[in-house]
């Protein structure tokens, strides 16, 4: 090619090279500080054509906000014994409570998204689940390992009891769905880390039979 040609090529690739390389448009940056109007308000059902009628899916959501209140409730007491249990069971309970607390943790999940499947909406924040729960509120401070374990079955015998409720009224209601989460996965996650942790108070001999 001759010496020329080359020299034009070269020239016009600069002004392609700097079109490029334009600087950021100020639509690209984040918008903060929105606020607006509620899409949706808490306690009203947004109509999914999934078979059921509105009447039915409040009931069941109204039902089953209540268990995740307790339930996140039940998460955060099974937290809040894992990081202050003490004395010489300290090792073998500070490794179950964290090992409920997950399990406790998906629960929380799949109960909110069984609401929202529903059309309505799963209680969330702190504040409010504090005054929806039926659980005893325990003190600040660390308590004895036989009042911990009081607590947690306590709490797991309340969340028992209202999931075999609700569950018979879903039933009666044709909301096979929210019948089977209250019974294969609350009541059955409740009754089995019940008997792990009530077995801790059995009070037997640790080495010389009686």
């Amino acid at each position: 090619m001759p010496r020329s040609s080359r020299t034009t090529v070269a020239r016009r690739a600069v002004p392609q090279a700097r079109a490029t390389a334009a600087p950021p448009r100020p639509d690209a940056k984040p918008i903060t500080g929105q606020r607006g109007a509620e899409i949706q308000q808490f306690g009203t059902i947004a109509r999914i054509p999934n078979g059921l009628s509105e009447r039915v899916c409040k009931a069941s959501v109204t039902a089953l906000n209540q268990v995740l209140a307790d339930t996140m409730t039940m998460r955060d007491l099974y937290k809040k014994h894992h990081w202050q249990v003490a004395g010489h069971t300290f090792y073998s309970l500070h490794l179950l409570f964290d090992k409920h607390y997950e399990e406790q943790a998906e629960l929380v999940d799949t109960i909110a998204e069984r609401i929202q499947t529903l059309g309505g909406l799963a209680i969330a924040m702190a504040a409010d689940v504090a005054e929806a729960t039926k659980i005893e509120r325990p003190p600040k401070g660390r308590e004895e390992v036989p009042v911990q374990i009081s607590r947690i079955l306590e709490a797991h015998e309340l969340i028992c009891k209202e999931a075999r409720d609700f569950a018979g009224k879903a039933d009666e209601a044709g909301d096979a769905g929210t019948n089977d989460l209250l019974v294969s996965d609350v009541l059955r996650l409740n009754e089995m880390q019940a008997w792990f942790v009530a077995e801790h108070v059995v009070d037997t001999p640790l080495v010389r039979a009686d």
